[in-house]
């Protein structure tokens, strides 16, 4: 079991560990409702570190980004970054990712800590063209900082203009007293704030800093316990529940970001798939009534026949309502649609919802 760098300090803050990813995580500190609302209403910090970083540099790195990622990254400006995939020989997804430009020939991608492995096995089988590849996962921490009082709480931290680093953007400065700080806007919360990849020797004393500067503003440490329920609230996708091996970024509502402007692995297939249009869909769905939908719970129609299965579901903190995730067959998959949830022996009702599910609920 891999501990982040901060594995102390949550330990000391009295955080609930458990096994995530390989890592030995911090779950919740106080409660998931408590630590959800703290995001929601005013401000937190959660510490990912376990995600994984590698840099691709030279002259060709762009095309072995587009060789393995579905996004067109010829599209990005320095100091912008892109929500990505990489899709597999067989129609699935082998990760979801960033790309992060960092200069030309020169790129930050972000995957999921599971993957760290495979996704880099991967991209090195496809690098043919002597790209240089580093993964500076064990020497780089990531903080979390979300909320719509995360700028108040870290603009006495810098010097860079927090309030000016559109979404889907990043800019590289001094923050807290250290260097060469990655401040990104590319949050998985929906609730604003910033991400900062942060050199393993500075991750202690960012993280105090930023939790001094954030006490005016209710700042609290936030584990994955409260992330998934506000993630969950925005409908963004989880791998490993929601997409995998076997789902097809067609069918997971990803043909956004599946750009067949280029030619990248299995596009000729995937493109034939959105020709032909997908049979199941990822849809969103809020519960009618009470029951809290769980993952691998079916999904049915009126008349009680398998429509599909829940991959994500939860009890919405912001709705006080179940909610979830899951494949439906396409001709259920259309906002108002209603479906039923099998929980416990009853098929309880539900309707397929838009993103996010929230939309004015706080």
């Amino acid at each position: 079991m891999k501990t982040v760098t901060l594995n102390d300090t949550h330990r000391k803050l009295g955080a609930k560990m458990v096994p995530f990813a390989g890592y030995d995580m911090p779950v919740r500190y106080s409660s998931d409702l408590d630590e959800h609302h703290t995001v929601r209403r005013a401000v937190g910090i959660f510490d990912v570190s376990h995600m994984g970083e590698f840099r691709v540099r030279g002259p060709h790195a762009l095309e072995l980004i587009q060789r393995v990622t579905s996004n067109d990254a010829s599209k990005l400006a320095d100091g912008k970054a892109q929500y990505s995939c990489l899709p597999n020989r067989t129609g699935g997804i082998v990760d979801d990712l960033l790309v992060y430009k960092l200069a030309d020939e020169d790129y930050m991608l972000v995957v999921n800590a599971s993957n760290i492995e495979k996704d880099w096995n991967w991209i090195r089988e496809h690098n043919t063209q002597g790209v240089e590849m580093e993964d500076i996962s064990d020497r780089t921490s990531l903080f979390a900082v979300q909320g719509p009082k995360a700028i108040a709480a870290l603009q006495p931290l810098t010097d860079v203009d927090l309030s000016s680093i559109p979404y889907y953007s990043f800019v590289q400065g001094t923050f807290a007293g250290a260097p060469d700080v990655i401040i990104s806007a590319t949050g998985y919360t929906g609730a604003g704030g910033f991400e900062l990849y942060v050199p393993n020797e500075h991750a202690a004393d960012v993280w105090d800093k930023i939790m001094i500067a954030g006490q005016a503003y209710g700042i609290k440490p936030i584990g994955l316990g409260a992330r998934d329920t506000l993630r969950l609230e925005m409908g963004f996708a989880l791998y490993g529940n929601d997409i995998d091996d076997t789902t097809s970024p067609l069918e997971a509502g990803l043909g956004w970001i599946t750009k067949f402007t280029k030619d990248f692995t299995n596009a000729e297939n995937l493109k034939k798939q959105k020709e032909a249009g997908v049979s199941k869909k990822l849809v969103a769905f809020i519960m009618d009534g009470t029951g809290i939908p769980r993952g691998h719970y079916e999904l049915v129609d009126a008349e009680g026949n398998k429509i599909g299965d829940v991959t994500s579901g939860t009890q919405s903190p912001s709705l006080g309502k179940g909610i979830g995730m899951g494949y439906v067959k396409t001709e259920f998959s259309a906002p108002g649609t209603q479906i039923f949830v099998q929980i416990r022996g009853k098929n309880l009702p539900a309707t397929v919802s838009k993103l996010p599910l929230t939309k004015g609920a706080e």
